[in-house]
């Protein structure tokens, strides 16, 4: 069966490495901090001016003055630091992030994203995405893979407006794991009980097929 979001962010996870700086966008993103695994050391990093964040707090033990670049309520880690945002996107702009995890409205087979605008609806402005795109060479992202209307959100050109171009490395949606290679999207691994076939009906680009697809380990 599809994961859901908790799912795509323990999946997520897995692709942490030990002493690395991870910026985590808004949404299904945010929730990877609550999945770390054993003996990994991570800083995660939030664009509005933090730089050591920890999982989402407790209910009842939330600090108003405390909040990731979404205005969700976080906690810190030991020796986390809080610095305006000048300084916070000198980080991003500067490429000191290793890994920047995303979501996305489409991805293209070529690693183009779309995550800021639907056209006809109001937005305050593209905010960091424009910055988190070129902020590392590893950038995933997490998304479900068709949206409310049943329709793939991995296509093989996007229809929305772009906010980076050829930088995506990896998706991870509630169907399956996909790289992003230059012959287009590669299936690496599936949602437990999730079929390849399921898969192929969801996405609208081609899909490299390469032997057995194991189902995600958790």
């Amino acid at each position: 069966m599809a994961l859901d979001k908790k799912g795509i962010a323990q999946r997520i996870a897995q692709e942490l490495k030990n002493n690395t700086y991870v910026n985590l966008g808004i949404g299904i993103p945010t929730l990877v901090a609550n999945y770390i695994p054993a003996n990994i050391n991570v800083e995660f990093q939030s664009e509005n001016g933090v730089l050591g964040m920890g999982p989402f707090p407790i209910s009842g033990n939330e600090d108003a003055d405390l909040i990731n670049a979404g205005k969700q309520t976080i906690t810190t880690m030991p020796g986390a630091a809080i610095f305006d945002s000048a300084i916070s996107f000198a980080m991003i702009r500067g490429r000191h992030i290793q890994l920047t995890v995303l979501g996305a409205m489409e991805v293209s087979e070529n690693g183009d994203i779309a995550n800021w605008k639907i056209p006809g609806k109001m937005v305050k402005g593209m905010g960091g995405a424009m910055d988190l795109v070129a902020s590392s060479d590893n950038i995933i992202v997490a998304m479900t893979h068709t949206n409310r209307s049943g329709k793939s959100k991995l296509l093989k050109k996007c229809s929305l407006p772009i906010t980076g171009i050829n930088c995506i490395s990896k998706i991870v949606s509630d169907l399956a794991v996909i790289e992003v290679s230059p012959e287009g999207f590669v299936l690496l691994e599936r949602a437990p009980g999730v079929s390849v076939s399921d898969i192929v009906k969801s996405t609208d680009a081609n899909l490299i097929i390469n032997g057995d697809i194991p189902e995600m380990k958790f």
